[in-house]
């Protein structure tokens, strides 16, 4: 990676009516979809037990001019809460996911750290590419969201297609993959899974560290009613408390919305 641009062109123009309709076949995310990880984190050679839960709502959120959709994301290292998260994305009229910003809360034995929230447009921030409309095998790297106040300048590019990966819930072929990585770490990568038509199925790692997480699908599901309810009220639940704690930049957005 390099060489690319720090942030990419990004024109609220370019969003319609439809922006919170995201069927990008990669990246696919209907309200009530549900996928369930498990894995491992592994932190200077010891690895601890880790699952993450990540939900989309049927909440919208306007973000510059553009109604994105939100979602949730519940991560437990050890079974122990260590972050819950509300994120927001949105896919523009070419088929392109955005990541327009997130507020995600850090615990530490039960008791609130910290938000690194980030948000396009406040505080210096750019929203990024989650998916390409039409992801190319070694293309050109790009911004997944450039935010220097919180140290959040993750970078993404496809690195492999067509291949097979297994996981719990099943096998899927012709995933594609990509690298995830930082400038802080340019030699280091996260590596994401995606199945078309489900999406992130699986998260490994190359390059020289001691820390990286190991991550499988092992649910993925559609919330019945009731279920989504809840999840819904934990993420208002978690904006009520991001107004109070992010002030300058949460505090700058209008509140989230059902779905019209």
């Amino acid at each position: 990676m390099g060489g690319e641009p720090l942030i990419e062109s990004f024109d609220p123009g370019n969003f319609d009516q439809t922006s919170t309709t995201i069927d990008n076949p990669w990246f696919p995310f209907a309200p009530g979809t549900q996928w369930v990880y498990e894995g491992t984190t592994t932190s200077e050679g010891e690895s601890i037990p880790h699952r993450l839960e990540f939900t989309v709502t049927d909440l919208t959120k306007e973000i510059a001019g553009i109604r994105t959709l939100v979602g949730w994301i519940v991560d437990y290292s050890d079974g122990e809460l260590v972050e819950k998260e509300v994120a927001f994305y949105a896919q523009d009229d070419s088929g392109t996911v955005w990541y327009l910003g997130e507020h995600p809360e850090e615990y530490e034995a039960g008791e609130f750290v910290k938000a690194p929230t980030w948000i396009h447009g406040i505080d210096g921030a750019t929203a990024g590419i989650k998916m390409p409309a039409d992801p190319q095998l070694d293309g050109p790297d790009f911004s997944q969201g450039h935010a220097p106040s919180v140290e959040f300048t993750d970078r993404g590019q496809v690195s492999q297609m067509g291949i097979e990966t297994c996981v719990p819930v099943q096998c899927y072929q012709d995933v594609l993959v990509i690298d995830e990585s930082n400038p802080e770490e340019p030699a280091v990568f996260q590596l994401k899974f995606y199945a078309r038509g489900v999406g992130n199925v699986r998260v490994g790692w190359r390059g020289e560290t001691q820390d990286y997480e190991e991550l499988e699908l092992v649910t993925f599901a559609q919330l019945d009613a009731e279920a989504l309810a809840d999840v819904r009220q934990l993420a208002l639940d978690l904006e009520a408390h991001a107004y109070e704690i992010s002030p300058e930049v949460y505090g700058n957005t209008e509140p989230m919305a059902p779905i019209q």
